[in-house]
């Protein structure tokens, strides 16, 4: 999942985004309306949280313009004004919930799922996969191999969501540091190699069939090796 926080208190902001990435998401962080604006409607985000007092455009606003352009990604209002009325003027305004300050992490994060979930069921978007006998469920997070639960870390669980995805095709590493770690350049470092020896202890290990390959010089790819 893919998160905006529009926040103008650094610290509140930088605290956000370590604790969604912590989770295994992937967050950034504007620190006005105006910066946050162009990076909704540009940033391809699966959930914008957004502050309603902030500097250069104020949040209602914010969301006010998006919705005009129709820009449609679910919203979560964060503010310290939290009366009726000023969580009615936050809907309205067109926002998808409403979570006055001070809040738990945890129950922003769960806010923030649920929304994600609903728009992605919306929009068509399968909820769940399956490779063989892997299964994978993006609500629960549940991964299972002929019947059996797999735990995976956060990281792990992207890793294996996006090759699930692309069954069947070649996923380069460009691909992979863009769209599981949100790296838009080459770290230097063999992250991905970690991570897919990880899963693939996990997925395949004591398998007859295995099914996360490496294709020299391209890639990884995951497929029914049993076909």
């Amino acid at each position: 999942m893919k998160i905006l926080v529009i926040e103008d208190d650094q610290e509140a902001g930088a605290y956000m985004v370590k604790a969604f990435r912590e989770a295994g998401h992937v967050a950034d962080h504007a620190a006005d309306g105006l910066d946050g604006y162009a990076m909704a409607r540009e940033g391809g985000y699966d959930v914008l949280v957004v502050d309603r007092m902030l500097p250069k455009l104020d949040g209602l606003s914010l969301i006010r313009s998006l919705r005009e352009q129709k820009v449609d990604t679910p919203v979560l209002i964060l503010s310290a004004l939290g009366q009726v009325d000023d969580r009615v003027k936050g809907l309205r305004a067109g926002g998808d919930d409403y979570l006055p300050k001070p809040y738990a992490f945890s129950e922003l994060l769960a806010r923030v799922e649920v929304l994600a979930r609903r728009s992605k069921g919306a929009n068509g978007e399968p909820t769940s996969y399956q490779i063989g006998d892997l299964e994978l469920d993006r609500l629960s997070h549940r991964v299972t191999r002929a019947g059996q639960e797999i735990v995976l870390q956060p990281r792990e669980f992207r890793l294996l969501e996006y090759l699930m995805k692309h069954a069947g095709q070649v996923v380069t590493r460009t691909m992979l540091l863009e769209n599981v770690w949100d790296y838009h350049f080459d770290p230097q470092t063999n992250v991905i190699d970690v991570h897919v020896s990880r899963l693939r202890a996990k997925i395949d290990k004591g398998q007859d069939v295995p099914l996360i390959q490496t294709v020299r010089g391209a890639g990884y790819m995951i497929r029914d090796g049993a076909r």
